[in-house]
């Protein structure tokens, strides 16, 4: 069952009788994908979780770590990289792939538009929201430097680069409303780019 946020305001009516982490993570990454880190307020959080400050703290130790926390359960069950980019297949269709389901994973939810961890990204400066999701985004592109490496080790750097501006421009031009259909045309335009890069 999804978690809704209709269902988060519900929990916040009463605490539930058991504290699961794993629905807290859920109910905090719709939150935070829904609105940025700082427009998501710690009273808002812990009334979504049904749960007090001092739980909260206890639990998860601060507000940054618990979006830590939100990132990595993103990053790991949305677009997971090993699902798509296994050996013995070619660069450029599995980058292809990727793009197309980023697309379509950017743009199907109208209150979770774009990717969580790119977005976050863009944040103010150095930020501790911007620069726990930074983190997050250069483990992703180092998976993807290291797939192309294995058949294009000189073309590896430029390749990731590419990968990296297209899922940054999928994610934004979604935040902005873009449709799918209209995304999912970039994506497919964007593999074909990959020939002139893979030579």
């Amino acid at each position: 069952m999804v978690t809704t946020l209709k269902t988060a305001a519900k929990l916040g009516r009463g605490r539930p009788r058991s504290f699961d982490p794993e629905t807290a993570l859920a109910i905090g990454q719709q939150m935070f994908h829904a609105a940025d880190y700082d427009a998501v307020g710690l009273s808002a959080l812990t009334n979504a979780l049904g749960v007090t400050p001092p739980s909260f703290y206890t639990a998860f130790g601060s507000k940054a770590a618990f979006f830590a926390s939100v990132l990595e359960r993103y990053a790991s069950s949305e677009l997971v990289l090993t699902d798509i980019l296994r050996d013995g297949r070619r660069p450029d269709e599995a980058l292809t792939e990727l793009f197309v389901r980023a697309a379509k994973t950017y743009s199907h939810d109208p209150d979770r538009r774009g990717c969580l961890v790119l977005e976050a990204a863009r944040g103010h400066g150095d930020s501790e929201s911007a620069v726990l999701a930074r983190r997050v985004a250069e483990r992703r592109r180092a998976q993807v430097r290291e797939f192309v490496a294995r058949t294009h080790p000189r073309e590896a750097g430029v390749v990731t680069d590419y990968v990296s501006s297209v899922m940054s421009g999928l994610s934004g031009s979604a935040r902005e409303g873009m449709n799918q259909a209209r995304l999912v045309k970039v994506a497919r335009a964007a593999g074909e780019g990959l020939a002139s890069l893979l030579r």
